[in-house]
C-alpha cells in the first residue's frame, strides 16, 4: 500500500530544486520560503577539487562548442548580408564591404570586452536581463529578457531551416521533404541537451573544429592566391549585381552595417548561461567569450579581405562562401569539405538557444515572472522544462514557415539588437555607480557600444518592417504583458500565504475525515484504517441516484455495511442527477459551515495499477471527486492509492 498524497502533486524526485539563489512559491498545501544551495552550484577557488556535479557542466572548450555555434555559423550569412546590400550599388558598392566589416569586427570588440564585464559583474548569468533588472529598472529588464527570448526561439528555428537549405541545395531531390528534415533535426539537439548540456557540447566539438579549421585553412590559402583558383561554383549563374552603379550614401553603408550586424547574434549567450560552466564560472565564461570574439573576428575581416581581393560578384543561388571556398581552394574535395562543415554548424547552431534560453527562464521564473516549473532542474544539470518548451514553441515556427528559411529571417536578430543596446546602457549605469579605475573610459566604451546597437536596431526594424518584422515589434510588448500577469499572479498568491511574515503558531483543530465508498473491498478496508488514525471523526459517504437500479445497488451496500459493522456511519447522499462530485463536495460545504473550526479532510481510496497502459482500466471516479471538492471547497484532499 502506497502513502497518502496530499493534492496537488509536487515536483516529481528526480528534479533539485531550484538554485540557491532561486525563492520558491508553493501554490497548493505546502508553501516553502528561503534560500537553499543547491549541490554544485558554490562557486570553488581556483586550484581546489571540482566541485560535485560539475561534471555536468561545461569547461572553456566545451562552453565555446555548446554555446557559440550561432555565432560561428553567422559567418555563412553575415558577409553575404552586407554584400547583397552593397550590390545594389555596382561594384563600386563592393569595394565598401571590408570597411563595413571592420566596423562589425570594432563592434564585436566592443561587445566582447562588455560581455566579459556583465559576466564578472553577474555570474549567476541572464545577460542583459540581470544587467537591466539591476541598473535600468523592472520594467526595461522584462523588455531585455522578451527580446532575448524572441531571439532564442527564432535562432533555432532559423538555424534548422538554414542547415536543411544547405543540405537541399547539394541534395535537390530532398527539397519536398525540407519541413520533416527540420523537424528531425530539431528533435536531434533537443535530445541531446536533455542529456545534459556537457554531453550537447562534447557532441558539437568536432563538428565546432571541422568549421573552423576550414575556414581559417580557406582565408589563409586564399591570401596567398593573386587570382581565383576556380569560378565553377558561380558558373551559370545571375549575377545579383546592380546593372547601373549608384551613390554609395551613408545610408547604404548603414544598411549594409545593420544586415552584417546579423553575424553578432549569439555573442551575449555565453553571459546568459555562466552558471553552466565549472567552477571557478565567471572565468571560464570569460575565456570562451574571449575565444568567441577572436575567433568569430578573424574569420570575419578575413572572409571580406577575400572579397575584395577576388573582386567576387554575388550570384543567385550559390552562397558567397561557396564562391570563397570555390576561389581559394578549388572545386574539389576540399571545397565540398568546407560546405558539409558548413551545412552542418548551420543545422547545430540551433543549440546555442538550448544553452542560453533555459537558464534564462530558470531566472525569470525565479524572479516570478515565469512557472516556476522552468525554475526545476533535472539530473546533469539540465533545465528540461525550459528545453521543452523551446522546442516546442520552434516546432510550431517551423509547421508555421513550412521549413523555409526565408520566411523567418525577416523576424530575425531584432530582438538581440534590443538586447545590445539595454545591455550596453546599464553597463554605463554600471561604471557611472561603481566609479572604479578608468571608469570613464568604461563608460565611453559601453556608450559607444550602445549607440551603435541601438542605431543598427532601428535600421533593421525600419528595413524589415513590412517583411514581417512588424510581429516581433507586437510580441515585445505582449511578451512582457504575459510577464507582468505571472508575476501579479504570484504576488496574490504569496499575499494569501502570508509570504515575507512570521506565520502563527501551529495549532491543533479538530479533525473530520469524510471516505467516499462505493462498494465493500480491501480498498475500503485500508480507506478506513488510514481516516481513523488520520481524523478525530470518519464519516463513510456513498452517492445514491433516484433510478430504481442505483437505489437497488445502495440499499444492499448499507445491509452489507451493517452485517460488517466497522465502527464508521455510512451516510447516504441523494442526488437526482447522474454526477458523483458535486453532491460530496456540497456534503463537505454543509459540513464546514455547520462545524467552524473543524478541519475537513476528503479521503478519496483508489487502485494503483500495476502497469502503465492499466491505467486505461480505472473508472477516474477518484479523479472526478478530487476535482469537484477542490474547486469548490476548502477541504484537504488525499488520494489513497493501494496495488492491488
Amino acid at each position: 500500500m502506497s502513502v497518502p498524497t496530499a493534492e496537488p502533486d509536487v515536483a516529481t524526485a528526480d528534479e533539485d530544486p531550484p538554485d540557491h539563489d532561486a525563492t520558491v512559491t508553493a501554490t497548493g498545501a505546502e508553501a516553502v520560503t528561503g534560500t537553499r544551495e543547491a549541490p554544485g552550484t558554490r562557486e570553488a577557488a581556483p586550484g581546489t577539487r571540482e566541485a560535485p556535479g560539475d561534471r555536468h557542466r561545461l569547461t572553456a572548450v566545451t562552453g565555446l562548442a555548446a554555446l557559440s555555434l550561432d555565432a560561428m555559423a553567422s559567418v555563412a550569412y553575415g558577409p553575404e548580408a552586407i554584400v547583397l546590400v552593397l550590390a545594389t550599388a555596382g561594384g563600386h558598392g563592393l569595394g565598401f564591404t571590408l570597411p563595413v566589416t571592420l566596423a562589425i569586427a570594432a563592434l564585436l570588440a566592443v561587445l566582447v570586452a562588455s560581455y566579459r564585464q556583465v559576466i564578472a559583474a553577474f555570474p549567476d548569468g541572464g545577460g542583459s536581463y540581470a544587467v537591466a533588472r539591476t541598473h535600468l529598472g523592472r520594467r526595461t529588464s522584462l523588455f531585455a529578457a522578451a527580446s532575448l527570448v524572441l531571439d532564442y526561439v527564432l535562432n533555432a528555428a532559423v538555424a534548422t531551416t538554414a542547415g536543411v537549405a544547405a543540405l537541399t541545395s547539394a541534395f535537390p531531390g530532398l527539397h519536398d521533404d525540407r519541413l520533416w528534415l527540420c523537424l528531425a533535426v530539431l528533435a536531434l539537439v533537443t535530445a541531446l541537451n536533455l542529456r545534459g548540456i556537457a554531453d550537447s557540447a562534447r557532441a558539437f566539438i568536432v563538428p565546432t573544429a571541422v568549421f573552423v579549421a576550414a575556414v581559417l585553412t580557406l582565408i589563409v590559402t586564399g591570401l596567398f592566391r593573386t587570382a581565383p583558383l576556380s569560378t565553377e561554383a558561380a558558373a551559370g549563374h545571375a549575377s545579383v549585381l546592380a546593372d547601373n552603379a549608384t551613390t554609395v550614401g551613408a545610408l547604404l553603408l548603414l544598411k549594409a552595417f545593420a544586415s552584417g550586424c546579423s553575424a553578432l547574434t549569439g555573442v551575449e549567450a555565453i553571459a546568459n548561461a555562466v552558471p553552466s560552466f565549472r567552477a571557478p564560472r565567471a572565468r571560464r565564461a570569460q575565456h570562451a567569450e574571449v575565444a568567441l570574439g577572436v575567433l568569430l573576428g578573424v574569420m570575419l575581416i578575413g572572409l571580406a579581405a577575400l572579397i575584395s581581393r577576388f573582386g567576387l560578384r554575388p550570384v543567385e543561388g550559390v552562397t558567397v562562401l561557396a564562391q570563397l571556398a570555390d576561389a581559394s581552394l578549388g572545386h574539389n574535395w576540399a571545397f565540398y569539405v568546407v560546405q558539409f562543415a558548413t551545412m552542418t554548424l548551420l543545422a547545430l547552431s540551433a543549440n546555442t538557444s538550448f544553452g542560453g534560453l533555459p537558464v534564462l527562464l530558470k531566472l525569470l521564473a525565479r524572479d516570478n515572472y515565469l512557472p516556476h516549473v522552468f525554475a526545476l532542474k533535472a539530473d546533469r544539470q539540465v533545465h528540461r522544462h525550459g528545453v521543452l518548451a523551446l522546442a516546442a514553441v520552434s516546432a510550431v515556427l517551423l509547421l508555421f514557415s513550412g521549413g523555409d528559411t526565408n520566411t523567418l529571417v525577416p523576424l530575425f536578430a531584432i530582438g538581440v539588437f534590443v538586447g545590445f543596446t539595454i545591455a550596453q546602457a546599464g553597463m554605463v549605469r554600471h561604471w557611472h555607480a561603481e566609479r572604479g579605475p578608468r571608469w570613464r573610459a568604461k563608460c565611453a566604451l559601453n556608450g559607444l557600444g550602445g549607440l551603435l546597437t541601438g542605431v543598427s536596431a532601428i535600421v533593421v526594424t525600419a528595413t524589415k518592417f513590412h517583411d514581417g518584422a512588424w510581429l516581433i515589434v507586437v510580441a515585445l510588448p505582449v511578451l512582457v504583458a504575459a510577464f507582468e500577469t505571472v508575476h501579479r499572479a504570484y504576488a496574490k498568491i504569496g499575499d494569501r500565504l502570508g509570504l515575507g511574515r512570521i506565520p502563527e503558531g501551529p495549532h491543533r483543530d479538530r479533525s473530520l475525515v469524510v471516505v467516499p465508498v462505493s462498494s465493500l473491498s480491501r480498498l475500503t478496508s485500508e480507506a478506513l484504517t488510514v481516516a481513523v488514525s488520520l481524523g478525530d471523526e470518519v464519516r463513510a459517504v456513498t452517492v445514491c441516484h433516484t433510478d430504481p437500479e442505483d437505489r437497488a445497488a445502495t440499499e444492499a451496500l448499507e445491509r452489507d455495511w451493517s452485517l460488517w459493522n466497522p465502527g464508521v456511519d455510512l451516510i447516504r447522499l441523494p442526488c437526482d442527477r447522474r454526477t458523483l462530485g458535486r453532491p460530496i463536495a456540497a456534503y463537505v460545504r454543509d459540513l464546514a459551515a455547520a462545524e467552524p473550526g473543524t478541519r475537513v479532510t476528503v479521503l478519496i481510496p483508489e487502485v494503483e495499477p500495476a502497469r502503465l497502459w492499466q491505467r486505461a482500466l480505472q473508472n477516474q471516479r477518484g479523479a472526478v471527486v478530487a476535482h469537484a471538492v477542490r474547486t469548490s471547497t476548502d477541504a484537504t484532499i488525499c488520494r489513497l492509492r493501494l496495488r492491488p
